[in-house]
């Protein structure tokens, strides 16, 4: 393994160090080795499936049978080596438990590696978070289909909406840290750096990808605390991600390395270039990507997640409409991703990509009076536990924004069956994937002692329609 760049010499355990398939992490077994980093080790791993751990106990934990484990050594650092990594898993398990998304990669839990047998991994800082089935990057590699380009866009512009309004900055987005469900789903990943806001800006240690840092990043200083970065930084590093989906894995700044294109990067920042960028980029993605690469902060700074979802959003309903289809399931995805970023909170969890409808996944049928939750995300209807990822908002009042702050704390999930007694026809509108809108609300009976003691259920949010008198 490597100590972190930037963070000084050669260990004795600076060689890698790489386990084998079938060596027992914890409760996990390893099957293969995802990818390798200057300071941790990622790998697909499973459930040990009641097989003995070091202690002599069973070890089948409960929850995925398929996760990532990242494995991030401390042996044989220097004591500030050590720290650094500390850090960095500590922001990693902080976003995870309070800025939770389903376009964040889910951190599932964390514990220190106990690894006498391996000197060099006891006492390593491990991650067990889900699993992706691959990377924006290979996609770029092997080529983007254009009917998806637009879709993992939008699901980037998605993430980094909801981490800016939880207060927090990636500062390190690029390809290899957009990840990709088996259902295609868009993940950001890898939150090593994420910075937390304090008031307008943040901290961050002075590493990162210089492919993707901002003019101002270049000639940034740093002080006690590191260098400062604000929610600009990721819509620069957006702007090169548009890019390169649509160019191939192209740069809009020329060099034959890292530094040769930060020093173009430095000239454009400076007013000394143009911005010049690949005749493959569409018309309207190259006007997106160039109001992400806008040369200062302030020229950026407009320029939010959140605007650029709306802006993206509007531009597939208007090629739907040129094409003469009223609406379909592109423009419903895109659509919904735009509510997602704006909206944010896992209300949306179910509503960011097309999927076909299928009957609610639990045996039994609902009785007059009561209702069954339905939840459009595929992989949600197929979990058998209450993943809180797949987790259901109801909202406090059905005719104001369904907004995270319009949201009671009780959860529900797919399958639930819950007891309605009136209904709503006129509420908030709100549309799903599949392009169904509807105003209904139902309104529904929390269990005993939740307060408030009843909620509304969007009709979207199941396929039954009973038959309710209006509420009064």
């Amino acid at each position: 393994m490597r100590p972190p760049h930037g963070l000084g010499g050669a260990t004795e355990c600076d060689r890698a160090d790489l386990l084998p398939p079938g060596y027992q992490v914890g409760k996990w077994v390893l099957t293969q080795l995802i990818g390798s980093g200057g300071w941790s080790t990622v790998y697909a791993a499973r459930p040990a499936d009641g097989h003995p751990d070091r202690n002599g106990k069973a070890a089948t934990p409960p929850g995925p049978t398929d996760v990532a484990l990242k494995i991030m050594p401390t042996a044989g650092l220097a004591p500030r080596q050590a720290r650094r990594i500390v850090e960095s898993a500590r922001r990693e398990v902080e976003l995870g438990r309070r800025a939770g998304h389903p376009r964040l990669i889910g951190l599932l839990k964390s514990f220190v590696l106990s690894a006498p047998d391996r000197p060099c991994l006891d006492g390593a800082i491990v991650l067990v978070m889900e699993r992706a089935a691959g990377s924006l990057r290979e996609l770029v590699d092997a080529g983007v289909p254009e009917a998806d380009r637009g879709r993992l866009i939008a699901g980037v512009c998605e993430g980094l909406a909801h981490l800016h309004r939880s207060g927090w900055v990636h500062a390190d987005l690029k390809p290899e840290n957009v990840l990709l469900g088996r259902d295609r789903s868009v993940k950001l990943s890898d939150f090593g750096l994420a910075t937390e806001l304090t008031g307008t800006h943040g901290y961050a240690p002075p590493m990162g990808t210089l492919d993707y840092f901002p003019p101002e990043r270049w000639r940034a200083p740093l002080g006690e605390l590191g260098v400062r970065v604000r929610p600009t930084a990721d819509i620069w590093a957006l702007g090169i991600v548009i890019h390169e989906v649509f160019a191939s894995g192209g740069s809009p700044f020329a060099g034959a390395t890292p530094v040769a294109r930060g020093a173009a990067v430095q000239e454009y920042g400076e007013g000394r270039a143009p911005l010049r960028m690949d005749h493959t980029v569409p018309p309207f993605w190259r006007a997106l990507a160039a109001d992400c690469l806008a040369p200062t902060h302030e020229a950026r700074a407009p320029h939010t997640a959140e605007s650029l979802l709306a802006r993206i959003a509007a531009h597939q309903e208007t090629l739907e409409a040129g094409a003469g289809r009223p609406g379909g399931r592109a423009r419903a995805a895109v659509l919904a991703t735009a509510l997602c970023g704006i909206v944010g909170a896992t209300l949306c969890s179910d509503a960011v990509r097309a999927t076909s409808a299928a009957p609610p996944g639990r045996a039994g049928a609902t009785t007059p009076g009561t209702i069954r939750v339905y939840n459009a995300e595929r992989g949600c209807r197929e979990q058998a536990d209450r993943d809180p990822r797949c987790s259901l908002g109801l909202a406090i009042d059905p005719v104001q924004p369904y907004t995270a702050e319009n949201v009671v704390p009780t959860r529900v999930w797919h399958g639930d069956v819950l007891t309605a007694d009136c209904q709503v026809p006129d509420g908030e509108p709100i549309i799903d994937e599949e392009d169904r809108r509807s105003t209904r609300w139902f309104r529904v009976r929390l269990p005993a002692g939740s307060k408030p003691p009843t909620a509304w259920l969007p009709a979207v949010r199941t396929k039954e329609r009973p038959a309710l008198p209006e509420c009064l």
